[in-house]
């Protein structure tokens, strides 16, 4: 039997490259004659070790015979100022410096055993510049969008904002009008790059370039964004559009960042607790003292029972938390709540005491948290998740807000937030009565659903198989 082989460039952050992953396992599943290769960028160091832990653990799984990595060889870098511009644009040159590395990957590494016929380049929402490899190669290409369709659509509107503004926008700039978001969108939620000359001009040209590919897969679910789905698939300019998520990887926490005993003690500290009582919070690794003292407070206050991964900026370990936290804090909430380090994010959102979730609002803890139905108290700090928490909290209505437009490492927002106003969303999306928790859990198993035989990114990856396989 002839095999058929599809080539994947992931961007080189280990998110982007586990959601790869998952959509390469998912399309094996499909149809035996399929092999995958994805085609591994390093960026300059500091490199994320995860993503090679990451990549041994999956090529040794029993599917892993039909996906191998190549990683290939380092390109020259862009000029290090472009990075104090733009880390986004920054990466998208780096990306394009591997065009004919990757061309050259393509051409040379062949399959031991055989010779399959390379049927597609699937490339990530960073990668457009390999659109030109895969037409030097006269294969076609395919996006694969690692977020949300209504992000998506963001990129598709820059075109649309220049044509009309001819710039990038303003925090001063008025609502827009963004057809795959059903309100008008706050010039304060946009992303970061948006605001940077470098980032905007960017991610305007990712998005005109998208609209040559020949398909366009999204991490999403058909009924979780159901508008901006609809909005995408009836657009005429672009090419089909297929829903394949949610791509979760369910056990790649496991043993991550903790000693076994250590996330053992953990789960069984959360099998004591009552169904849908603890909220989890994880504080990204970049909060300074003065805000972790805020959370503290309204923790106390609020009397719920906590989960709270703290990740300070000086990696404190948790026998230091004292140091940081207010005076006796850990002491009088020891018999409700857990200050810990790093924490298994996967598994606590899918225990059942697991109440509700303080996230950052990226889109793979987005995912996970749906994927669960535990709802989410919006607390975004850069990229796209100020954009995210908008859609979560008034799109989709599974989402507190906290905050909107909180955006760590710029210097305009150097103030806390209070606890007084974290203690508000907190009770908030702690009440049983709220029935925003009831919509989050249906809306997880619709999403679940979504994945089995006959639901709608089943069928919408059926789809695209057949597309590939008559190419």
């Amino acid at each position: 039997m002839s095999k058929l082989e599809l080539v994947c460039v992931p961007a080189p952050a280990v998110g982007h490259l586990v959601s790869t992953c998952k959509f390469a396992e998912k399309l094996l599943d499909r149809d035996e004659r399929l092999c995958i290769t994805i085609l591994i960028i390093r960026p300059p160091p500091p490199w994320d070790v995860s993503i090679d832990a990451y990549i041994k653990r999956s090529s040794s799984a029993p599917e892993g015979r039909r996906i191998r990595y190549i990683t290939l060889p380092q390109a020259e870098p862009p000029p290090a100022e472009e990075l104090a511009k733009s880390i986004e644009n920054y990466f998208s040159l780096l990306i394009a410096n591997y065009r004919p590395i990757v061309k050259e990957a393509i051409i040379s590494n062949k399959w031991p055993d055989s010779n399959p016929k390379i049927i597609g380049l699937v490339i990530d929402m960073f990668c457009s510049a390999m659109i030109d490899v895969a037409k030097e190669l006269d294969i076609p290409s395919y996006l694969f969008f690692t977020s949300g369709a209504g992000f998506l659509g963001f990129l598709l509107y820059l075109s649309v904002w220049h044509e009309q503004v001819g710039r990038e926008f303003n925090r001063s700039d008025a609502d827009l009008k963004i057809a795959t978001y059903a309100h008008p969108v706050p010039s304060k939620v946009l992303p970061t790059f948006a605001f940077s000359k470098e980032g905007y001009d960017s991610f305007r040209e990712h998005g005109v370039r998208f609209k040559e590919t020949k398909g366009i897969l999204i991490n999403t679910v058909a009924e979780f964004e159901s508008n901006a789905v609809n909005i995408l698939a009836s657009d005429p300019e672009l090419p089909p559009v297929y829903t394949v998520g949610f791509l979760n990887d369910l056990e790649g926490q496991k043993g991550k960042g903790n000693s076994k005993t250590e996330d053992e003690e953990i789960m069984k500290w959360l099998d004591k607790q009552p169904p849908s009582s603890v909220l989890f919070l994880c504080s990204a690794g970049i909060f300074e003292p003065p805000q972790l003292i805020e959370m503290a407070i309204a923790l106390e206050r609020c009397g719920v029972r906590f989960l709270w991964s703290i990740r300070h900026p000086v990696d404190a370990e948790p026998s230091k938390f004292e140091e940081i936290l207010p005076e006796g804090f850990l002491e009088r909430t020891k018999n409700r709540g857990i200050a810990c380090g790093w924490a298994p994010q996967v598994d606590i959102l899918a225990h059942g005491a697991t109440g509700a979730f303080v996230s950052h609002c990226g889109w793979n803890s987005i995912v996970e948290s749906v994927w669960y139905g535990v709802p989410i108290v919006t607390w975004p700090l850069y990229a796209e998740q100020h954009i995210n928490a908008f859609q979560l909290v008034n799109d989709l209505e599974i989402a507190v807000e906290l905050t909107l437009d909180y955006r760590m490492l710029e210097s305009h927002h150097s103030e806390s937030v209070k606890a007084q106003e974290m203690e508000k969303a907190i009770r908030c999306i702690m009440d049983s009565e709220n029935p925003m928790r009831k919509k989050v859990k249906d809306m997880g198993e619709i999403c679940r659903k979504a994945l089995m035989e006959g639901g709608s990114s089943f069928n919408s990856m059926g789809r695209f198989v057949e597309t590939i396989l008559d190419s």
